[in-house]
């Protein structure tokens, strides 16, 4: 699977908190899922770390099933604007990567 990866750190207060989530949600969200080849959107809302509260408060997977629809995808005018969208709701927020990943099982 190849990702591109969202890392957003957390909102100034409970406002902008509130503000992010639901543009995340109604807005967001709907123009990933519009990204032609994606197979999945995957969010992880972060609740601590293991001395205690976090600086980070999600990080979303945009999943591509192999390199060639994730080079595809970065093409189309749907992952501009999903760009775009993100740099205008979360721009000093988010930091976005690029990964293959791999699954190691127990």
């Amino acid at each position: 699977m190849f990702k591109v990866i969202a890392v957003y750190r957390v909102p100034a207060d409970d406002a902008a908190k509130a503000k992010f989530e639901d543009h995340f949600k109604n807005v967001h969200a709907p123009i990933c899922l519009r990204i032609p080849g994606i197979k999945e959107l995957r969010t992880n809302k972060i609740f601590g770390g293991p001395t205690g509260a976090s600086n980070l408060h999600m990080i979303a997977e945009m999943i591509f099933e192999n390199k060639d629809s994730w080079k595809a995808a970065m093409k189309t005018p749907e992952m501009m604007e999903s760009g775009k969208d993100a740099m205008k709701f979360a721009g000093e927020l988010v930091s976005v990567h690029f990964a293959e990943e791999t699954i190691t099982k127990a």
